[in-house]
């Protein structure tokens, strides 16, 4: 995994050192805005005027934080207006990485060979670990943000007035109802599974696990009847939870212990599921090798071996497995 201190890469795990065995997220330290006029967002400085092609996002198609802003990009029709980087799937030593791979991105900016290095150049005494997304201004040479629920937000009305379409992720009758259910999707379920899976401790991995699905319990009622989570459209509320239900069978029933039922055993999420794999754009942004490589190449502690199964594939009738 691997973080920063005052600038200077280290290697090695570093989330959670309580003696719970509890895995413990840190918060994004970049959190600016783009806005259509320039403005200060909600948190942030201001400076950063939506303009096409002054924008670049780093993504790992991987993590699921990161597959928010890019569904986001695509939905929106940003990508000819804001360029797209993509990191190696397996993160060790260095972090996420530009090594030569399939779909990865060489960087742009400065020929990095880590992702550490975009954020030194932002920040060169930053401290923290280094995740993705990342929104990057050419103009300013700095992150704008780091913050994946900052990024999906604001890629879904910034860029309205000069480019985007009129999809509305977060409208207005709705917002009050899409908080509250992202509150509770982020905690039991989207960061639930690392809950469970980077848990060192039975009790810490049973504490974790249990809410997982007693949630997904929870929305698979939610959805009797239903298309979307919250009113009659798609929402950013959607999509949040989307990019977990995607990993979930091939990634977090197995490799993190999510294993009490799949998604496969649930026929609303499973739906669901698929409903939004169909939606225009959205399947060109799931890369199902990346995922299972990353996970089980990444996490020598949990899959010391690096062995990467073969499947299930949750696009494909009867989730069988699929060779990557």
């Amino acid at each position: 995994m691997g973080f920063l201190k005052d600038g200077k890469w280290h290697d090695g795990w570093d989330y959670g050192d309580g003696d719970d065995g509890a895995f413990e997220r840190d918060d994004s330290i970049f959190r600016n805005w783009i806005t259509p006029d320039g403005a200060p967002g909600p948190t942030g400085e201001g400076g950063f005027e939506a303009e096409p092609g002054r924008y670049r996002l780093y993504i790992s198609l991987a993590c699921p934080w990161a597959h928010r802003a890019n569904i986001a990009r695509h939905l929106k029709g940003l990508a000819g207006a804001i360029e797209l980087v993509v990191v190696h799937w397996r993160m060790q030593e260095g972090g996420w990485s530009f090594r030569e791979g399939e779909c990865v991105t060489p960087d742009p900016l400065c020929g990095a060979d880590n992702m550490h290095q975009i954020y030194t150049r932002a920040k060169p005494d930053y401290s923290g670990h280094v995740t993705v997304p990342v929104l990057w201004d050419t103009k300013t040479g700095t992150i704008v943000n780091n913050e994946s629920a900052d990024i999906l937000r604001m890629l879904g009305t910034a860029f309205d007035a000069c480019g985007a379409n009129d999809l509305d992720l977060y409208p207005e009758g709705h917002r009050d109802e899409i908080d509250a259910l992202n509150d509770r999707v982020y905690d039991a379920v989207n960061n639930g599974v690392y809950k469970a899976g980077f848990a060192t401790t039975q009790k810490a991995y049973e504490d974790a696990v249990v809410p997982v699905f007693d949630m997904l319990d929870e929305l698979e009622t939610r959805l009797e009847g239903k298309d979307w989570l919250v009113g009659e459209q798609l929402t950013e509320a959607d999509i949040r939870l989307w990019t977990t239900l995607i990993r979930f069978d091939p990634v977090y029933h197995g490799h993190f212990k999510c294993n009490i039922r799949r998604i496969a055993d649930y026929p609303n999420l499973a739906a669901f599921t698929r409903r939004l794999y169909q939606l225009d754009g959205l399947s060109e942004t799931v890369n199902f090798k990346h995922i299972r490589h990353h996970y089980y190449e990444s996490h020598d502690t949990i899959n010391p071996t690096g062995v990467v199964p073969v499947g299930p594939d949750p696009m494909i009738p009867g989730w069988q497995a699929q060779r990557a």
